[in-house]
């Protein structure tokens, strides 16, 4: 049987939005309509680290508790004033072409395809060759949890004072943090990115053997916090700030403060979780607590 079929506007596009009211998180009966409302509420501050981007869509049409499923190359039904984006492949002439985002009602386009998950790449058009931050993705292994992170993310945030660069961290939405240096150097290269990272994964390593894992060998992992400096490629992709997650709660990628962060070291189990609900406050109240990734200008330096 079709869907029920709803037109709505959404800045200037009209929209054919569908099933409004399916239930996409059923712990909480978080619907569709509810989940549209959140991604147009939170366009203004997600689409700086959205638009121009290759996204990956992961989508969960029938909620969360069903089985989702990635989408990398823009689908054939999109709307025609729907833009793309390249993204080659290292070592090969194929280029895939991606959904941008660059507006509030693609946003909501997405969301209406059951895209709870928007990950995006490290590039941006014009060049998506060329990284335009440094990612340190944090994941703990058990019993390690996301306060664990927080630990390891000052760690990081150490060294990178100590080189004179600001770092702006934020929550995966899962169980882990991300610690994002901005760079906007049209010169870098993802070989510089992926180098820098893993000097400083390894450094931290050797100074806390009991925290910090840089190898993504799953034994070494148990009670420790991998930081993951293989995200700093070309097609790896980490979850947009602001993004929904496909958890049992509508849980989002969460900018925060450095306060935040101190704060969560030792915290009440569950800190730094936000869902749609805390975050839309969180956004009223700061406004873009990740704005700096879009815009800071900053030298990388050569470590090791």
């Amino acid at each position: 049987m079709a869907g029920t079929r709803t037109t709505v506007r959404v800045g200037e596009r009209e929209l054919s939005v569908s099933n409004l009211d399916k239930v996409l998180y059923p712990a909480t009966g978080t619907t569709k309509a509810e989940v549209l409302r959140y991604y147009v509420d939170v366009a203004e501050v997600m689409l700086p680290h959205l638009a121009a981007r290759p996204v990956t869509l992961k989508r969960f049409p029938d909620g969360v508790e069903a089985e989702g499923f990635f989408e990398k190359r823009c689908p054939s039904h999109a709307p025609d004033w729907l833009g793309t984006v390249q993204l080659g492949r290292e070592g090969r002439e194929k280029v895939v072409d991606h959904c941008d985002l660059a507006e509030v009602a693609a946003l909501a386009w997405a969301a209406n395809l059951g895209a709870l998950e928007l990950h995006v790449t490290m590039g941006a058009a014009p060049d998506t060759t060329v990284p335009t931050a440094v990612v340190f993705d944090l994941d703990p292994g058990a019993p390690a949890d996301v306060r664990t992170c927080a630990e390891v993310a000052l760690r990081i945030r150490e060294v990178l004072d100590g080189l004179g660069l600001t770092a702006v961290a934020k929550t995966s939405g899962s169980k882990g943090l991300q610690v994002y240096v901005p760079l906007h150097d049209p010169s870098m290269t993802y070989a510089r990115t992926r180098a820098f990272s893993e000097a400083v994964a390894r450094l931290l390593e050797d100074r806390h053997p009991d925290l910090v894992v840089s190898k993504q060998t799953k034994t070494l992992r148990p009670g420790k916090v991998l930081i993951d400096w293989y995200q700093n490629h070309l097609t790896k992709t980490t979850v947009c700030a602001y993004s929904l997650r496909a958890r049992p709660r509508p849980t989002v990628s969460t900018p925060l403060t450095w306060d935040e962060v101190g704060d969560a070291v030792g915290a009440e189990e569950g800190a730094l979780v936000h869902d749609l609900d805390s975050v839309r406050e969180r956004v009223a109240e700061h406004g873009d607590l990740f704005g700096e990734v879009a815009t800071l200008e900053q030298d990388l330096p050569r470590i090791g």
